[in-house]
């Protein structure tokens, strides 16, 4: 999970469009689906989205022009199936800032992010409800809001060494039959001291 081969990076300054892309929130889900449940047709991935094929089919498009995905292997040769080119997109947040309309792009898809959060909530509780999980997911399962004080330093090595345990954990699993997808979100966002009404920092 997350090696340099199943990421891409991309660069607001080269990439613009690509990353404007990415903001449709149709494209974002398609984008998602195929990740999560691998190679699909626009028919199949229409039946899951409630949307078109026409649809699906002209936004799968979209994502190919920018490569997000690409064609997989075929079943048959009735109809075009899909894979997502990598598992995890990123880019520089401060690039993305200096960018023109970056700050606006960098939050549709933050928002976008938000909504998935919701979805995959939903969905965990669907299923823990309905017995598809078992009870033994009931205690690891759940959503933090810790507000530790860090420094700018300590934020960025704190994304290090998250993503490096959840590296070493999904290779350590990745054969074990008990292993379940995990929608893991996380999120480090400081806030400045709220200013009173006096003017002052409180």
């Amino acid at each position: 999970m997350d090696s340099e081969d199943s990421r891409r990076v991309l660069d607001p300054a080269q990439d613009g469009a690509a990353l404007k892309a990415l903001t449709h929130p149709l494209r974002l889900t398609l984008l998602g689906l195929l990740r999560q449940h691998g190679p699909a047709t626009a028919s199949e991935l229409a039946v899951r989205t409630g949307e078109s094929s026409a649809s699906t089919s002209y936004h799968l498009r979209v994502l190919a022009k920018y490569s997000f995905v690409a064609e997989a292997d075929h079943r048959d040769s009735r109809e075009r199936r899909w894979k997502a080119v990598h598992d995890v997109t990123s880019w520089s947040n401060e690039a993305m800032h200096r960018r023109p309309g970056g700050t606006v792009i960098l939050s549709v898809l933050r928002r976008r992010q938000i909504e998935h959060l919701q979805q995959s909530l939903d969905r965990h509780e669907a299923d823990l409800d309905s017995g598809r999980l078992g009870e033994v997911w009931q205690e690891p399962s759940g959503l933090s809001d810790l507000m530790p004080r860090l420094t700018p330093e300590s934020l960025a090595e704190l994304w290090e060494v998250f993503r490096a345990k959840t590296a070493e954990l999904t290779a350590r699993d990745a054969e074990d039959p008990r292993a379940e997808q995990v929608v893991l979100f996380t999120a480090g966002l400081p806030l400045a001291p709220e200013v009173t009404a006096a003017g002052e920092d409180s």
